[in-house]
């Protein structure tokens, strides 16, 4: 309790702009080439080997013409530096279409396309002195719930612009990358990169977020004609999506909810009586233990007898996704077999 102790005490008595001093800087993936580092790690085992096997993977789904590649979003690993990397793969095309958390989303990414920042702080500060700072604390992360709360009021403004009726999720963000066209302060954020790519950002449990705030005031506002989220028209879009690929590769970093949404689009399709294959790819990053039985941790084998994902080309890799995540999208951006692909443009295919 001493080191503990010695480790508060600096901080105690900081005001806020002391304690919000020092931004996360977000990953360049292109400033760095990754392939010497994944070849090491391939000759190496336990995680290294496991990581590098997850990047040959990867490089297999750029590969081949026919599939199309999914990203799944779950925890925090946008506040913590990762933010550049997502829009890099999306604006390089070596990714179709996203599925995420509602936080990962709004919290984190349109939060900063706002000109908020995300700050690095302590696991061992005191939460109370941040509580009345008015901090709130991803482990070692700060945000300023004040700008998280203006955060909140921006997505209730633009809800109060839109025409009151049913959105699914991805139309809703769609119109986030609208607003962001003309009015971020953060140019290149991954809402609208993905506006401007054309592929299609889901977030099936959207209410979860600062998103669900922002809608909660707007209709208590407008209590007789406002708009809401329709999660099964999401569904059905995703399904759509997962109907108009040859085949399908899955980046899923962290599970919950975005893990289980895109892998369920397989017997979704099959329960609408079409013919589709199981995901052929599939790597996912997590520190979830799989002895539990819970979804996030369940192994890609488990989600192959559910016929999810095939087992030929899986590849888990139980890591902190921050530290192994920047090596293999390195290695997969200098292989450059993202240059070779066709857009899929999949937001194209829900304009009328």
């Amino acid at each position: 309790s001493s080191l503990m102790n010695k480790k508060i005490s600096p901080n105690i008595g900081h005001n806020k702009k002391s304690l919000l001093n020092s931004p996360v800087e977000h990953i360049d993936i292109k400033s760095f080439d990754a392939r010497k580092i994944i070849e090491g790690m391939s000759k190496m085992s336990f995680t290294s080997r496991d990581t590098a096997r997850a990047a040959r993977i990867y490089n297999e789904m750029l590969a081949d013409k026919d599939c199309s590649i999914f990203l799944t979003l779950a925890g925090s690993t946008s506040a913590g530096g990762c933010m550049d990397l997502y829009t890099d793969l999306v604006k390089h095309n070596m990714v179709d279409a996203i599925v995420a958390t509602g936080a990962s989303i709004i919290d984190m990414d349109f939060f900063e396309a706002l000109g908020f920042k995300h700050y690095q702080g302590s696991q061992f500060q005191d939460d109370t002195e941040l509580r009345n700072n008015y901090i709130d604390r991803i482990y070692d992360t700060y945000i300023d719930e004040e700008e998280l709360q203006a955060c909140d009021q921006t997505i209730c403004d633009i809800a109060n612009t839109l025409e009151p009726k049913t959105y699914t999720s991805r139309e809703f963000i769609l119109e986030l990358g609208k607003y962001l066209k003309s009015n971020s302060k953060k140019k290149g954020s991954l809402i609208e990169t993905a506006y401007d790519n054309s592929v299609p950002i889901f977030c099936p449990a959207f209410t979860d977020s600062s998103a669900g705030f922002g809608l909660v005031m707007h209709q208590e506002k407008n209590p007789d004609k406002h708009i809401t989220i329709d999660s099964i028209r999401e569904f059905r879009e995703l399904t759509e999506i997962k109907l108009q690929s040859k085949q399908s590769g899955l980046l899923m970093i962290g599970g919950g909810v975005p893990k289980n949404f895109i892998q369920d689009t397989v017997v979704c399709a099959e329960l609408l009586g079409k013919k589709v294959d199981m995901h052929k790819y599939a790597i996912q990053i997590t520190v979830a233990d799989t002895r539990d039985g819970a979804c996030s941790s369940s192994t890609l084998k488990e989600a192959s007898s559910w016929g999810k994902v095939d087992i030929t080309k899986e590849q888990m890799v139980f890591a902190e996704a921050t530290s192994v995540l920047p090596l293999i999208a390195s290695d997969a951006y200098h292989r450059a077999n993202w240059k070779k692909r066709s857009k899929r443009n999949f937001s194209q295919i829900f304009e009328s």
